[in-house]
Parts: C-alpha cells; structure tokens; sequence
C-alpha cells in the first residue's frame, strides 16, 4: 500500500489561535455533576441540565476514558472541566478494574488548545480567585497525570498547546497523528510556557526545548514524536481502531499497552521517510540558542546573518522581554528539578505574572484589541533586570504550591 503524507493548509499562526479561542470561552461552573457510568458502557455522560458536559467521563472494557467535549472552543480547559477529571482520575488509578486511562478531544481540529486565557485576565484584573485557584488545581492536575500508577494514553489529535500539553505530556504515551500541532507560545502573551514546561523542555535534545519555549515554534504530525513530545504516532482514520483494541485489552501492563501502540504506529506510514522539520537546523539551534542569557542568545543570532536566524531573531523581538527571561531562568533550573519542584516553581511564576504588566497587555493586544502591538514593560531585555527575574521566582509563603 502506497504511503502518503496529508499536508495540513488549514492552520493560521498557532500563537494568535491559541488566544483567539478564548474569546468563544466564558468560566461556567456546572451546578450538576458528572457521574461515571457502569463498566462496560460507552455511552458519554451528559449533565443533568440536558446538553453534554464539558467534559465527559465514561469506563469502556479496561479502560476509563476521558473526553474533552468543547469542539467549538477546541477543546479548551477551564477550571469546572479540571475539577471534573482530578478527582475521577483519583478513582480510577484506585479501582481494580480499571487498568489504563485514555484522554481524547471531540472533533478533527483539536486535541487541547490552551486554557480559558480571558477569564483568567478579567478575574486578575477584578482581584478574583480564579487567578489562583486555576493554576493552582490545573498544575495539581497536572503531577496527578505524571504520577498516575497506571498506564496514561493521550490521542494528541490536532491542536495541542498549553493547557492541552499539560494534559497530555507527563502521561506515559502520548500518541500524535498528521493533524497534531503543537506548541508552547506563551511568551508572545506575556507568560511562560507552564504546565510542566520547565520539567519537559529542558530534557528534550539539545537546546530544542528553549528554542520552542522561547519563539513558540509549531511543530506539526511526525515531527511532534520526532522531537520526543509523542511516544507513537498513528494516523487519524486508526485512532478509532486503536481505542477499541485498547479497551478490551484484558488487565494490560504497561508493556502491552505500547504493543498495541507499536502495532498501530507499524501500519502508520504518513511522513515516516521526512526528516524532522528542524534537523537540518539542528546544530544552529545547539549553538544559537546556546547563550547563557536571552541576550547572548540575541547576540548570536543577531552575528549569524543566515535566514534561518533571522526569522528567529524577528520572532523573538515580539515577544515580552520579561517573559522571555523568566522562560530561560525557568529552563535552567527545572532542568534538574523533579516535576513536583518544577510545578511548585511554575505556580510561583504564575502568580507574578498575574501581578505583572506583560500578561494583560498580551491579552489586549491579542484577543481583545487585537492590534498585535503589545507595549511590553520594560520594552526591552537590557531593562530587565536580574532582580526583577528574582522576584517572580521568590516563595508565596503559605501560598506556596504543595505536591
């Protein structure tokens, strides 16, 4: 059977998409709640107001299934969807009955696209919970998936960034296809790439991880496993084949679930002869972005001359100077954190942002204004200061994260 690799044409700019969706998003916290259904059932759960939940939670065979059911917000997480799948992860890491946990997005465009970006802004600037409360029990959500005792598979189906990587990277196997698109582009908003970023970034090859956290570069299908954020990749139209083989597996070990993976991955062959979309860049970005501060990284590539570090070096001039530091400190130093560590520094961070400037001007220039014109404070690396980046990594006392 002939091999072909589907071109995906319909994607715009990943970082204004991933800000876009939150204005479609509105924080609704559900007053019914999901229940599972009886094993064996596959029918999705809907809430006891009629139209189907936000998130919808159901056991099929061996398996307890999560459903991110916001197709036309492509999926995004917001907090009433987090305080629905934590607990009932909890449930099933202990029920004897079930023996994998499988995440999945309603529809073709995305797995996850981010989290709820415009709620959070409003309530920073009214002085509500929700800045807290989010990223405290998403991160807590977060260690609870990379720490799950039983084998966690994510079917990375299309857009996948932020709060979706989250949801899908610290999981045993994380399974792309040719739609999957992925990246970490919070910088551009006046953030840091979150969720973990500061635990999976550094570890993947070279200085790959601080290229993507700092330009928010979009990989696309293969190139997502090539770069070592999926473990397989399966084409779209096996993905309804795999679930089915997944669930009836018969109390399945870790090693038999990525034999079914390694099965399907076999037949998969969309892009399989394509090199990795950065290889031929590869020693560039080892060396670029090989600076010890976000200036020499500057420097560098301001002295290489070559189109490739040019277009890096316009991508990174949009982008929020704070942030942009914050990013490289977090790097550094999650490199040889445990993911507890790593998230417990990533709240802290959070927090600052939210008493920063960048973050809502980023949402301004973005999403509400939509200008692109963000007037980042400071507007300039030279005047971020060592002792600004200090204070967003300082201790929040008993507010501290715990995990």
């Amino acid at each position: 059977m002939a091999c072909s690799d589907p071109g995906s044409s319909r994607e715009g700019d990943a970082l204004l998409l991933l800000f876009r969706l939150a204005s479609l998003q509105r924080l609704h916290i559900l007053q019914a709640h999901l229940n599972v259904l009886p094993r064996g059932t596959s029918r999705p759960m809907s809430s006891r107001d009629g139209p189907e939940g936000e998130v919808l939670l159901q056991t099929s065979g061996c398996a307890g299934v999560i459903t991110l059911n916001r197709p036309k917000a492509l999926n995004a997480l917001n907090l009433s969807m987090i305080r629905k799948i934590f607990p009932q992860l909890k449930k099933w890491e202990e029920d004897d009955q079930t023996s994998i946990v499988m995440i999945k997005g309603v529809g073709d465009k995305a797995f996850c696209a981010g989290g709820d970006i415009r709620a959070v802004a409003d309530a920073g600037k009214a002085g509500g919970s929700l800045i807290q409360d989010f990223f405290r029990e998403e991160y807590i959500l977060n260690n609870a998936i990379g720490t799950l005792r039983k084998p966690y598979v994510a079917l990375i189906d299309g857009i996948t960034m932020g709060g979706g990587v989250g949801l899908s990277v610290h999981g045993h196997f994380r399974v792309a296809t040719e739609r999957t698109l992925f990246a970490m582009p919070e910088t551009g908003i006046g953030l840091f790439p979150d969720v973990g970023g500061g635990f999976f970034l550094p570890r993947l090859r070279g200085k790959l991880g601080l290229f993507l956290a700092l330009t928010g570069f979009r990989l696309k299908g293969r190139d997502v496993q090539q770069a070592g954020l999926a473990t397989h990749f399966v084409e779209s139209q096996k993905l309804a084949a795999l679930e089915r083989d997944l669930v009836q597996l018969k109390c399945p070990s870790q090693k038999d679930v990525a034999g079914v993976l390694d099965a399907y991955q076999a037949q998969s062959c969309a892009g399989r002869e394509q090199p990795f979309v950065l290889e031929e860049h590869m020693q560039d970005v080892d060396r670029l972005f090989g600076g010890s501060s976000v200036e020499d990284v500057v420097r560098r590539l301001e002295a290489e001359r070559s189109p490739f570090a040019e277009k890096q070096l316009q991508t990174l001039k949009r982008m929020s100077p704070t942030s942009m530091k914050v990013t490289f400190r977090q790097l550094a130093s999650g490199a040889s954190m445990s993911l507890q560590e790593v998230l417990a520094m990533e709240y802290r961070l959070s927090q600052a942002c939210m008493r920063g400037h960048d973050f809502y001007e980023g949402v301004r220039a973005v999403l509400i204004d939509k200008d692109q014109q963000p007037k980042w404070q400071p507007a300039s690396l030279e005047q971020v200061t060592d002792e600004m980046v200090d204070g967003y990594f300082q201790s929040l006392g008993s507010s501290d994260l715990h995990l």
